[in-house]
């Protein structure tokens, strides 16, 4: 059975809403739900992403806001962090993976932190049974693939494409996958353009897929009542975990 991680950002319109989503989004199949921290320049994010942090963060988001809605959801399901180096390193470092043990939270993805200078913080991580999720992408060459998967915990995140989540971009990425398969048995899942129109073909040979762009742009449109909002993105996570499994 073929993974769904969504990813949705924490605390907007508000912390209940974010709980009640991501509690919904569970029932309709996801298996992991990516917590994203609001932050002001979210450099690996599209426009639909980015907008979401920015409104989090008018609406005044604060950490406390994310560990709020982390007790909630995180004893009942899978859960990530997903964020900046920036709120990380200014809180600390170990005291951010203190609170993230603390809350159930299994591990971070930080977009910005490349793999050497994630080398300096394993340890800690392990202190506090937290796992660093390690990224490849299209750009790797074969000997930078083999030293970033040989300890990649949890699953490796395979970026579709060069560029930022939520532009659809497609490359041929059947030599990738072979080459992370051969010098990692952890499970590879793909992220960046994956939607209920592109995540079959996307799931071709990998682990499970993650999902973005498709669902915040529900979360952002001002035009929806929040049980509709619920209701478009869990009908979305539905199709997506019937056709990657298909």
């Amino acid at each position: 059975m073929k993974k769904l991680v969504g990813y949705i950002t924490a605390s907007y319109p508000e912390n209940s809403f974010t709980v009640d989503l991501a509690l919904n989004m569970k029932e309709a199949g996801v298996d992991t739900l990516e917590l994203g921290i609001p932050f002001s320049d979210p450099v690996a994010d599209g426009p639909v992403i980015e907008k979401a942090n920015l409104l989090a963060l008018e609406n005044n988001f604060s950490l406390e806001d994310l560990f709020e809605v982390s007790s909630k959801i995180a004893p009942q399901m899978d859960t990530l962090w997903m964020g900046y180096l920036n709120p990380f390193y200014h809180y600390g470092m170990e005291e951010f993976f203190k609170k993230a043990k603390d809350f159930n939270i299994q591990g971070e993805i930080i977009p910005d932190l490349p793999y050497e200078e994630a080398i300096a913080y394993k340890e800690l991580a392990k202190k506090y049974e937290q796992s660093i999720i390690s990224f490849v992408a299209p750009t790797h060459t074969e000997e930078r693939i083999a030293k970033v998967v040989k300890d990649a915990q949890k699953f490796i995140y395979m970026v579709a494409y060069a560029g930022i989540t939520g532009s659809g971009k497609s490359e041929d990425l059947t030599q990738i996958i072979k080459t992370v398969k051969k010098y990692s048995n952890t499970p590879l899942y793909i992220g960046f353009g994956v939607d209920e129109k592109t995540c079959k073909e996307k799931a071709i040979g990998v682990d499970g897929v993650i999902v973005g762009s498709a669902f915040v742009k529900h979360i952002v449109d001002d035009s929806l009542s929040y049980d509709e909002k619920i209701s478009k993105i869990t009908n979305i996570a539905k199709e997506i975990k019937e056709k990657i499994n298909e």
